[in-house]
C-alpha cells in the first residue's frame, strides 16, 4: 500500500468503476471489512498516481499483493505478471468453480494471482457461499 494521496472524488469514482467489487478477488464491498485504493504498479516501483493505474481492492488482496507485481504460476513455475484490472478482463484470466465459491487462474497471470493473493482464503469461500444462497454472487460482470 502507499500513502501517496489519492483524492475522494478519485476514490468514489474508482469504486463505483468496480461496481463496489475488490477487482481482484470479487468480494463486495458492503460484506467485508474496510477497502483500498491499490497502485496496480506500486508507487514504489515509480508506478503513477492516474486512475489507469488505481484498483479497488479489500484490504486482504491489497495486504498481500504489497509492492509486488508479479509472481511464480504455481503449475508451471513461471515468473508472471499479477492480474491488471486496468487492461485486462477478469474473464479472460479467472472462472468459478461449479459452484461460484472458488475462482480459478487460467493464464499464467490468473493463476499467478490467485496464489499470490489468496483469492480463496476461507474467509472469502464461507462469504461466497453465503452469497450464492441469496442469489447475490458472483458479480454480475464476473460471472461468465
Amino acid at each position: 500500500m502507499s500513502d501517496t494521496y489519492i483524492p475522494t472524488r478519485w476514490r468514489d469514482e474508482i469504486a463505483a468503476r468496480a461496481n463496489s467489487n475488490c477487482e481482484y478477488c470479487r468480494v463486495q464491498s458492503w460484506f467485508t471489512g474496510p477497502f483500498s485504493i491499490d497502485h496496480i504498479v506500486p508507487a514504489s516501483k515509480n508506478g503513477a498516481t492516474t486512475m489507469d493505474n488505481l484498483a479497488f481492492a479489500c484490504l486482504a488482496c491489497n495486504l498481500a499483493k504489497s509492492d509486488r507485481t508479479e509472481s511464480l504460476d504455481p503449475l508451471t513455475g513461471v515468473l508472471a505478471p499479477f492480474f491488471n484490472p486496468r487492461n485486462q478482463r477478469w474473464l479472460d484470466h479467472f472462472c468459478w468453480n461449479d459452484d461460484a465459491t472458488i475462482i480459478i487462474g487460467l493464464t499464467l497471470s490468473g493463476r499467478a494471482t490467485v496464489e499470490a493473493l489468496h483469492l480463496n482464503r476461507a474467509d472469502v469461500v464461507h462469504l461466497r457461499e453465503v452469497l450464492v444462497a441469496f442469489g447475490d454472487h458472483p458479480p454480475a460482470d464476473a460471472s461468465g
